[in-house]
């Protein structure tokens, strides 16, 4: 039996008939098969909870097949919602509008071929997953958070805290974006916000504690981290090059004391991972990292943004998440 989760407003709104399609994989191979179409925010978290929560009572239990239809964000709602990520085997067939999970695995651009490699069961691969842990519980939220703000998120690309973030959640809350994908063109918003937001942001003292170090990595003019466990971020963003998602470590990707003249020319680089020309660009490596900001700041997890914080926890679980490929 596969599970399927289907964000239907994926793929500016087509994942409905994306599904439709490979429904017909099932159906003419005789799988069996039972979906649902998630319908609000935290709904997808909802119904992996009620799916694997028998795992944690039965030992015995089979090992679940589940396939998310969708984009980073679904992946990541699944993610909160696994009880036993040993006996959980995921499927994933990217819809999003980043699509950096599908990106840094390789992933076909044709769904119908994703989902016959899945159900063959020849590669099943693990990967590493992030977990974020506002020190002081989240702040502010994001008015994109309909139900309260857990002090834990796991996340399977990246997490951010800063500009980044601050981009993210003014793009998702903007009502110009819908419109924007109805034609596909739902990028142009996060072009458009993030040079607003780069003219208007204010630069942030903040230290950064790598593993179990006392001594703090400070920046006067701090401006984002990105905490990393795949290559890309943003759409296609390359800011860790050298990022392997089964080796137990997190990635950082830190932007400070840099002039915002500078921004414009060293962002592009990022694309071909080539930005760490630029000495006010940081990398670093560890398996648990701590950041505490001079201000609370938006912080997102695989680029959905629930509240600001000033003070973080992030770590590296190694290897946990079976990925049926």
């Amino acid at each position: 039996m596969y599970y399927v989760i289907v964000n239907p407003a994926s793929k500016s709104g087509r994942g409905r008939q994306i599904w439709i399609k490979l429904e017909r994989i099932f159906e003419d191979n005789n799988i069996p098969y039972k979906v649902v179409f998630s319908k609000e925010a935290g709904h997808v978290e909802r119904v992996v909870s009620k799916l694997t929560a028998p795992l944690a009572e039965d030992p015995d239990a089979a090992p679940i097949k589940l396939i998310i239809l969708g984009g980073d964000g679904t992946m990541n709602e699944a993610l909160q919602g696994i009880h036993d990520f040993d006996r959980i085997w995921l499927g994933y067939i990217p819809t999003g509008s980043s699509n950096d999970l599908a990106r840094d695995l390789q992933l076909p651009k044709e769904p119908e071929t994703i989902l016959s490699s899945i159900l063959e069961g020849k590669i099943v691969r693990t990967m590493d997953f992030g977990t974020l842990i506002y020190d002081n519980g989240p702040g502010e939220r994001s008015a994109l958070s309909t139900e309260p703000v857990a002090d834990t998120r796991h996340f399977c690309v990246s997490s951010g805290i800063g500009f980044d973030a601050a981009v993210c959640e003014n793009a998702l809350s903007s009502s110009f974006k819908s419109t924007l994908n109805k034609f596909g063109l739902g990028k142009l918003i996060y072009l458009s916000i993030a040079l607003k937001q780069l003219i208007n942001a204010q630069y942030n003292p903040c230290d950064i504690y790598l593993d179990n170090s006392t001594e703090p990595i400070h920046f006067d003019r701090f401006l984002f981290t990105s905490f990393m466990i795949h290559k890309y971020e943003g759409g296609g963003f390359k800011f860790c090059p050298t990022a392997d998602a089964t080796d137990g470590m997190l990635d950082l990707c830190v932007i400070g004391n840099i002039p915002k003249w500078l921004i414009p020319f060293a962002l592009p680089t990022a694309y071909y991972g080539k930005h760490y020309i630029f000495p006010q660009l940081k990398h670093y490596r560890a398996t648990k990292a701590r950041i505490i900001t001079s201000s609370p700041l938006w912080v997102h997890t695989d680029g959905e943004v629930y509240a600001k914080a000033d003070s973080l926890t992030i770590t590296c679980t190694s290897q946990k998440v079976n990925m049926m490929m």
